[in-house]
């Protein structure tokens, strides 16, 4: 049961993704509703059978006072879909701040990038400008539908509507 479950707020938006036993007891609690149903199955007990849920609902409104993706290490690579954005590589991957700190480069959505350890050193203390390196996609600050829909892997294709992605 490692199938990933979509939690929408009350307005019908995108706002979390949980585990499938958390859903059921939001469900059992009353606490949401559901609002499209997974067709891998059914949650068994003693006397009943339960379908598994693909998509709830929220019954009260859960205000969230930032939409973001928080900066840490693990979120950066996975925006980068963990591979180094110099050349490609998966393996013996780090951080690297595009523009160095000891040239006033902070730690950013915009200046941060996952790189392996041979572009990183041969990066130096350097701009990649410089450093001769060409950066395969230029580093953003994801949205919050939009790294849920990166980073759900498999995920039922009712979702792409309130992803709003393509399915």
């Amino acid at each position: 049961m490692d199938q990933k479950v979509l939690i929408l707020n009350q307005d019908y938006s995108a706002f979390a993704l949980c585990s499938i036993q958390k859903a059921f007891v939001l469900l059992y609690l009353e606490k949401a509703e559901m609002v499209h149903r997974s067709e891998t199955g059914f949650i068994r007990t003693i006397s009943q059978n339960f379908p598994i849920p693909s998509i709830i609902r929220l019954h009260r409104y859960v205000h969230v006072p930032y939409k973001g993706i928080s900066l840490s290490r693990h979120n950066i690579m996975r925006r980068d879909q963990y591979q180094c954005l110099y050349c490609g590589s998966t393996k013996n991957l780090t951080l690297d701040h595009m523009v160095p700190r000891s040239k006033g480069g902070g730690s950013s959505w915009t200046n941060l990038v996952t790189a392996c350890m041979r572009c990183n050193t041969k990066k130096g203390d350097r701009t990649p400008e410089e450093a001769g390196l060409i950066l395969k996609q230029k580093p953003k600050r994801p949205s919050l539908v939009a790294f849920l829909a990166a980073n759900a892997g498999a995920y039922d294709q009712n979702w792409a509507t309130y992803l709003k992605v393509k399915a």
